[in-house]
């Protein structure tokens, strides 16, 4: 049976996928930001939402209004939330750049949204690639940069760090934590923010607001006691070069009007 380098590194996500990322990278000027969002369609990105398959936009959750990225639950596949998280994938893999978005939360979180996830959103980064997720699988293996808003008096960090089936290392110990808490301030309101993660490959990655650092850690890794991470070991390698880039769905309506990315030099 003949397979295409395209689903071999699909399958063999852990092995290939810097690969995979080094060949879309050289597609693109290094040094110089570029879009990912057109501002009139979602080309170029796959939405993965829990209990459908890759492609399928549940009740148009994600869409493009006015020129902006935004994930909304009105469109008739959301009478209930029913813990249906989503993910749009950008087409292309990544391992060494600087990404950045501009986002606003706004509205009311939809029905029976889990109470953490009011105001609630985030970016994958290292991710891996949709057609390998379960059919109910919740999140992507990957890293989270968690996108929070505040609730107007309480004090509550955005660009935090949580990894669902990775881990890091930070001050040189491996952090098991599922979620560590940012230095940012709190962002209230439904005012733009914008993040930015600055990528090197498996050797550091930052989080920064209004420029200035307020996370960073070291050598993202799968997490072998997490089961979909299992199918993604090969050959005992845990660490994470690269992988895919992705937007959030956690319930809460949200707005973005840039993403963008960079590509380093090596």
């Amino acid at each position: 049976m003949k397979f295409s380098i395209g689903v071999l590194c699909a399958v063999l996500f852990s092995m290939c996928g810097f690969n995979a990322a080094n060949a879309a990278e050289g597609n693109y000027p290094k040094g110089e930001w570029v879009s990912l969002f057109n501002g009139k369609d979602l080309n170029g990105w796959t939405p993965k939402i829990r209990y459908y398959e890759p492609g399928d936009n549940n009740g148009d959750t994600f869409r493009v209004r006015d020129g902006l990225l935004q994930v909304r639950y009105d469109g008739g596949g959301y009478k209930k939330f029913g813990e249906k998280f989503g993910h749009l994938f950008y087409k292309d893999s990544f391992s060494n750049y600087r990404f950045r978005v501009e986002y606003r939360f706004v509205g009311e979180q939809c029905p029976e949204g889990p109470g953490w996830a009011t105001r609630n959103s985030g970016v994958m980064i290292h991710g891996q690639d949709p057609k390998t997720m379960a059919k109910d699988q919740d999140f992507p293996v990957s890293i989270e940069v968690q996108l929070l808003g505040g609730n107007g008096k309480d004090t509550r960090t955005t660009s935090n760090l949580c990894t669902p089936g990775t881990n890091v290392v930070m001050n040189g110990e491996l952090k098991l934590e599922h979620c560590i808490n940012a230095t940012s301030k709190t962002y209230h309101g439904e005012q733009w923010v914008t993040a930015e993660i600055e990528v090197h490959n498996n050797e550091v990655i930052r989080h920064l607001l209004d420029g200035e650092v307020v996370l960073e850690y070291n050598k993202p890794q799968l997490d072998e006691r997490d089961d979909a991470a299992k199918k993604l070991i090969k050959d005992g390698e845990l660490m994470l070069a690269g992988g895919t880039i992705s937007l959030q769905s956690e319930s809460h309506p949200i707005d973005f009007r840039k993403v963008e990315i960079m590509v380093l030099e090596e």
